[in-house]
């Protein structure tokens, strides 16, 4: 083996010298671990067929089985893969299924068709509020999100001061969070999952709930754990944070994959569609 390897390696013609850094790359990328893999996934939603206008019409029908329903496939065929230390920016419109498949990798949904399986901790940040109890207190919600991430209270003790110190929540930590405006809670919500330190981050809009600084503050520290090798899908509208944050994108049109490749090649595409639309109505 110790021969043939010798062999190739003073073979010009097989393998170039200017090569090297290529095949390096591509050792690189295999080596890295699969962290989610989503296999042939299709979601299905059954819609009423008919409009009820008021809940006793919906009781009646319900009761004597009147009611029709058709199939809505809001995903369709989904495969992609990500691997530790990668970021994934899922672009497309209002309704393309981007939302559905976040909740889809994050457990909180089973697929219609296919299968999902992820690796290591996950911290979804998929709605303003998930993972909160309304009427406990933010200092009662950290230690909650703590455990629900599969953290002891005792753990969750020694990160406390560092979340309340990045969520600058430091006087309403002994409030409800039922009182928080929504861009306290974004705050908090975020610095639970970051200090956390989680495998994979799953960001769905939440980046563009809060101030100018504390969005940069929310930047820098995905920049941060991005170099410590956390995995990132990350949902927004605005192509510049995506670009900014992103190495990967998948353009979702209509439940389907339209285009995956690089951020900037995807999100170009994307904006040139966009624009097209504007200018045919």
């Amino acid at each position: 083996m110790e021969d043939i390897i010798a062999e190739l390696q003073n073979d010009d013609d097989l393998i170039p010298p200017n090569n090297s850094t290529i095949l390096n790359d591509l050792s690189n990328d295999v080596e890295k671990e699969i962290l989610i893999d989503v296999k042939n996934v299709s979601m299905l939603f059954r819609l009423p067929a008919e409009k009820i206008d008021n809940l006793k019409e919906y009781f009646i029908k319900f009761v004597k089985r009147k009611i029709k329903y058709k199939d809505f496939w809001v995903l369709k065929d989904i495969n992609l893969q990500v691997r530790r230390g990668e970021s994934l920016a899922l672009i497309g419109r209002n309704g393309a299924g981007k939302s559905t498949l976040l909740r889809l990798i994050a457990g909180i949904m089973e697929p219609a068709k296919g299968e999902i399986s992820t690796k290591g901790v996950m911290a979804p940040l998929l709605k303003l509020g998930a993972g909160f109890d309304s009427n406990a207190t933010g200092k009662e919600n950290i230690y909650l999100n703590g455990a629900i991430l599969g953290f002891s209270k005792k753990e969750m003790a020694k990160k406390y001061d560092s979340i309340v110190e990045f969520s600058e929540l430091g006087e309403f930590m002994n409030v409800p969070i039922k009182n928080y405006s929504s861009g306290m809670m974004a705050r908090l919500g975020f610095s639970i999952a970051v200090d956390v330190k989680p495998d994979i981050l799953i960001v769905d809009e939440i980046l563009a709930v809060g101030d100018a600084p504390f969005q940069k503050k929310c930047k820098t520290r995905i920049k941060q754990l991005q170099d410590s090798g956390t995995t990132f899908i990350v949902v927004s509208h605005s192509m510049e944070t995506l670009k900014s944050l992103c190495q990967k994108a998948i353009w979702l049109k209509d439940g389907k994959i339209e285009l995956s490749g690089s951020v900037g090649d995807v999100s170009s595409a994307y904006t040139k569609y966009c624009n097209e639309l504007s200018l045919d109505k």
